[in-house]
């Protein structure tokens, strides 16, 4: 984010022979000044997203989002840097050396997709940017494309009303204050499509999969095409939607005319996702944000549009799934996915007592072999040969913080059994959580067993995934209670190319536990602290 707002000494330097007060020029030519004159109390400095955004759209409007080659990442320049960009080639003896790129070869990028939290103000930024472009030039025509046709006359209505509100008070700034010639065409009142005096058309609204024909545009918006989750991972309806973007939507973009798409992330099967992975996905410049940039610090990207507390109240109630994709630009895939579904309980087995009916409460730990690898401990109740679980510690903490969890959930749950896989240091893992046991809890009920994994890890994943599907059930709270664990599980695709295996690797050891096909773990005889 930082390096965007160089820029903002860009429009320094453009506005440097402009008078201090000359306030009305300097937004002619600087759309982030346009904003804050407008709404000065939504558009500000400390808003440091908007900013970003403002200098991204007009960056693009201005075709200074550029690159040298194809293969190459974008850059935001400024016009000054845009004349003097270097491309590396070898001379005649063999030594590299920069030479100049002349602005006719640079490859100047037309599209732009901002994949942004709900609620940031993308959309009033959008309409706003709609004014802007046609007070510079009424030449410009646009093509607004929301997600049904009473979006997008609202959408239109907000752009087309930005530039014919009157002056009434002097407090308040209005479009006609900086762009003074630009008017609506008179007896044109059309909510969905409108032109501007000595125009014939600018302006065309319509919800996704409507008409658009007839008419061609310098700018195609997509504005939040998508409007729930069960839309979101419904393939044909994104197939549908993307079929209508290539056969229709695109016809409409003049030559050397720019896309605009404007989302909140869902699926990877979203129009983002199937553009980015395209051939020519390469064309787009992604800006993406997220609406928590640092967790633990509880740094927000905006927090008086989102606060901290919201945020962690809408993770609490929403499935982590859509969460994550919706606020923090995570698209979620089930496509594909090893399990297609989960078995859930409300309440365990018990007898006609209200006692619990399980036969034993085990545990199942498979420890961390990597820094960025999760630690997996699972706590089941076993009951008729089926699994009930009890408890998940799903995490990348280090050893010294795991140690005393998984012994405390050892307590909790009472556990009889736990199986702690040795690999990789879990053999030392496992004697420490013995020792937690003995010292900090004054408890031998847990009997720990330790042994060396050495089979296949994908190949017992994946001949295992029916027996967990069927005979594995989760509390129905489980996305809440241990999201990190359910998306691993949810996502897992078994193809060798996901980048985390470990919910599905200590799930799968479950279920050899329960069916017996593995071989009994080493038990330390001596006690059993193993000590």
């Amino acid at each position: 984010m930082s390096e965007l707002l160089k820029f903002a000494e860009e429009f320094k330097q453009v506005n440097s022979g402009k008078k201090p007060n000359d306030k009305l020029a300097i937004c002619r030519e600087d759309f982030w000044e346009y904003e804050k004159y407008i709404n000065p109390n939504f558009f500000r400095e400390d808003r440091l997203h908007l900013k970003i955004i403002a200098i991204t759209l007009q960056a693009l409007y201005e075709e200074r989002i550029v690159k040298v080659n194809k293969d190459d990442k974008w850059q935001i320049v400024t016009y000054e840097e845009k004349k003097n960009m270097h491309k590396s080639v070898i001379s005649e003896d063999g030594t590299e050396v920069l030479v100049p790129v002349p602005e006719e070869e640079l490859i100047i990028c037309k599209n732009l997709m901002m994949n942004i939290p709900p609620r940031h103000g993308k959309s009033y930024t959008m309409s706003l940017f709609v004014d802007w472009m046609f007070g510079v030039s009424n030449e410009n025509r646009v093509i607004a494309i929301t997600y049904n046709d009473t979006l997008a006359g609202r959408f239109s209505k907000n752009v087309r009303d930005g530039i014919a509100a009157e002056k009434v008070d002097d407090r308040f700034h209005v479009f006609s204050d900086v762009f003074p010639e630009t008017k609506i065409k008179y007896g044109d009142s059309a909510v969905g499509m409108w032109a501007l005096e000595g125009q014939f058309f600018n302006y065309l609204g319509a919800g996704f999969g409507g008409t658009i024909t007839g008419v061609g545009c310098s700018l195609g918006i997509i504005d939040d095409p998508v409007k729930n989750d069960t839309e979101a991972f419904n393939d044909d309806f994104l197939d549908s939607q993307y079929s209508w973007y290539t056969d229709t939507f695109l016809s409409r973009i003049e030559e050397g005319g720019m896309q605009i798409l404007v989302m909140t992330r869902w699926s990877v099967n979203d129009l983002s996702g199937k553009l980015l992975a395209d051939e020519d996905g390469g064309d787009w410049y992604e800006l993406k944000m997220r609406a928590c940039v640092d967790e633990v610090l509880k740094k927000m990207l905006c927090p008086e549009l989102f606060s901290f507390d919201s945020y962690i109240k809408k993770k609490r109630k929403m499935s982590p799934q859509i969460f994550e994709a919706n606020y923090n630009q995570d698209p979620f895939s089930i496509k594909g996915a090893l399990y297609t579904s989960f078995k859930t309980y409300e309440d365990i087995p018990r007898h006609l007592n209200g006692k619990p009916a399980f036969s034993m409460i085990r545990a199942y730990c498979d420890t961390a072999d990597e820094g960025n690898d999760y630690l997996c401990n699972i706590v089941y109740g076993v009951y008729d040969m089926e699994a009930y679980i009890l408890d998940i510690i799903y995490t990348q903490e280090g050893m010294k913080i795991t140690e005393k969890k998984v012994a405390q959930s050892y307590f909790d749950y009472e556990v009889n059994e736990a199986d702690i896989e040795s690999n990789n240091g879990g053999k030392g893992f496992a004697r420490q959580v013995l020792n937690i046991l003995k010292t900090m809890f004054k408890t031998n009920k847990t009997v720990v067993k330790w042994f060396h994994q050495s089979e296949n890890k994908l190949a017992r994943i994946k001949s295992n995934s029916t027996w967990v599907m069927e005979h594995i059930y989760y509390p129905v709270n489980w996305m809440d209670r241990w999201p990190e664990y359910y998306k691993a599980m949810k996502e897992f695709k078994g193809n060798g190319k996901d980048k985390h295996d470990d919910g599905p690797d200590a799930t799968t050891g479950v279920a050899e536990k329960i069916t017996g096909k593995k071989k009994k773990a080493k038990v330390r005889k001596k006690s059993r602290y193993g000590l």
